[in-house]
């Protein structure tokens, strides 16, 4: 295992995860269902299974187009996500 891989990746992660949409919908959840562990296990799985797809198709894509492609097409996304969540779209 690479640790430096592992340690970046964790704690882009964490730093990227912290007050996002998911933390509140889980905290909205738990307050609404009084299930904390039931939450928890849950959301740890629909965000492995997320993060699963997510390596899948990279694993992929990264044989056929080139990286920086896939940064700018990435960025692009963010920027697409951001003004509809601002339109209040999403």
């Amino acid at each position: 295992m690479d640790w430096k891989i592992f340690c970046t990746t964790f704690w882009m992660i964490f730093i990227t995860e912290m007050g996002d949409k998911t933390q509140l919908a889980n905290l909205s959840l738990v307050s609404k269902s009084k299930m904390p562990w039931t939450v928890l296990f849950a959301s740890i799985s629909g965000y492995a299974l997320a993060t699963l797809v997510a390596i899948t198709v990279g694993s992929v894509l990264y044989k056929f187009i080139p990286q920086n492609y896939i940064e700018i097409g990435a960025g692009c996304l963010f920027i697409i996500m951001g003004i509809l969540m601002l339109t209040g779209i999403l």
